[in-house]
């Protein structure tokens, strides 16, 4: 065979078999690129799958995160609300909820008397009322004087402030805000309970101390009850007496304080209490019976209306008796009246509100206690005095009579009324049934002797 031939063929058989192995090598790599992008797809894959699942327990963790803290803000508004509500039901039946088995006191307070006298008595009391198991912050204190020879117990006590109440009614969950919001109490409704749970208070220290004590020890519990607060417009501490009651064993046993029905103010309105009608701005009224505690004087005031003998001279009464009169005397008129700051003038400041059809005006009260004429200068200090308790209109009560300035001031102001002893007296006796004397040494000009008796 012709070697180039030969030759040729070799090399042509040498580049088939190379052509063949480059072939094969390019086969293979491809194969090996297209396992490598089968290997990267589905490893991109499993990221993306695993992404998604992580992205989705992500955002199921966040939505179950949501879920429990929504959860928990709503367990919280609610405890929150049941804790409120238990607390007012707490004060809502403080006379309910009266200790039990009291009479087991008797054997121990007699001995204490025969061992201590008086002394072993009131420490008895003060003992039994500081751990009679009234809610937290109800009664902060009592002292206790007891005078055998009347048969009296004059029990003091601490009584809270309204902020006892919840100011708070309910709190509520705000989506929106995902927050827990409280709801503000109605400020009518605070001062509403606060005046039931004092009138609560009372009774129940008063169903206390009867109660532990015999009735052969103790026939009259009188009973003050004190707030002490800061004044905000001094910041100095104050002890304002917000009720004040004397009452009978035998009165008070016809009470049936375990009735639900029962109304505490009405209570003690039939026991003759005298009951601030703002407790909740600590409005103070004069206790019936002040102790002086130091050691021991009491001082006996008796309500005014209750037992005003009907041919009583008007001018032979306290200054305080007076004022409760004349207070008596304008809300038997249909005013509502409270007392102010003490009057420094032998007379009583009063503010008196009389609703009609159309709104409500308010009077202020000035009443004088005195033999003389007025002198025209009070009738137009009147004008200052309403100015000062933003009344629209004024009037000047006094036991004598006014001079013809004053009338004429009086008439040419429009607001200003005037009512003399004369007139005085006739209110007494038509809205009070009380048949009063005015001890006037003389005659006033215009009247007749008839208007005195």
């Amino acid at each position: 065979m012709d070697p180039a031939v030969e030759h040729a063929r070799l090399l042509a058989a040498g580049e088939k078999h190379l052509q063949r192995e480059e072939a094969a090598r390019a086969k293979e790599a491809a194969r090996v690129e297209a396992e490598l992008a089968k290997r990267q797809a589905a490893r991109r894959q499993a990221e993306e799958a695993r992404s998604r699942e992580d992205a989705q327990a992500e955002k199921e963790a966040q939505r179950q995160a949501r879920q429990a803290e929504t959860a928990r803000l709503k367990a919280l508004a609610e405890a929150g609300t049941a804790e409120c509500n238990l607390r007012r039901e707490e004060l809502e039946t403080v006379l309910l909820l009266r200790p039990e088995g009291l009479e087991l006191w008797h054997p121990h307070v007699e001995q204490a008397f025969i061992h201590e006298g008086p002394q072993g008595v009131e420490e008895m009391v003060e003992d039994l009322l500081q751990r009679s198991p009234v809610p937290p912050g109800c009664r902060t204190a009592s002292r206790v004087v007891y005078t055998p020879e009347a048969q009296q117990l004059l029990v003091d006590v601490e009584l809270p402030n309204h902020e006892i109440v919840p100011a708070v009614a309910s709190y509520r969950y705000v989506a929106q805000r995902a927050e827990v919001v409280p709801q503000p109490a109605k400020q009518t409704e605070i001062h509403e309970s606060y005046a039931r749970l004092v009138a609560r208070l009372a009774l129940r220290a008063l169903d206390e101390a009867f109660s532990a004590t015999p009735a052969s020890f103790v026939e009259t519990v009188i009973l003050n009850g004190r707030v002490n607060a800061t004044d905000p417009a001094t910041g100095q501490a104050i002890r304002a007496c917000v009720v004040s009651v004397v009452a009978e064993r035998k009165d008070f046993a016809e009470l049936v304080l375990d009735e639900p029905r029962l109304d505490p103010q009405q209570c003690l309105h039939r026991l003759g209490a005298t009951v601030s009608k703002h407790p909740h701005d600590l409005e103070p009224v004069t206790p019936i019976v002040e102790a002086d505690l130091s050691h021991y004087r009491i001082i006996t005031e008796t309500a005014v209306v209750a037992t005003l003998d009907s041919r009583l001279d008007l001018l032979q009464m306290n200054p305080y008796d007076f004022e409760r009169l004349v207070r008596e005397l304008f809300e038997a008129m249909g005013y509502e009246t409270w007392r102010t700051q003490g009057s420094r003038d032998d007379g009583v400041d009063a503010v008196a509100i009389l609703a009609d059809p159309i709104g409500s005006s308010v009077f202020a009260i000035q009443a004088k206690r005195s033999k003389n004429a007025i002198p025209v200068e009070t009738v137009r200090a009147m004008v200052g005095v309403m100015d000062d308790k933003d009344a629209g209109y004024g009037i000047v009560v006094a036991t004598s009579w006014f001079g013809k300035a004053s009338h004429e001031f009086a008439h040419r102001n429009g607001r200003i009324r005037l009512i003399d002893g004369r007139n005085l007296k006739a209110l007494l006796a038509e809205h009070l049934s009380i048949d009063a004397l005015i001890g006037l040494p003389k005659v006033p000009p215009g009247w007749q002797a008839g208007d005195l008796v």
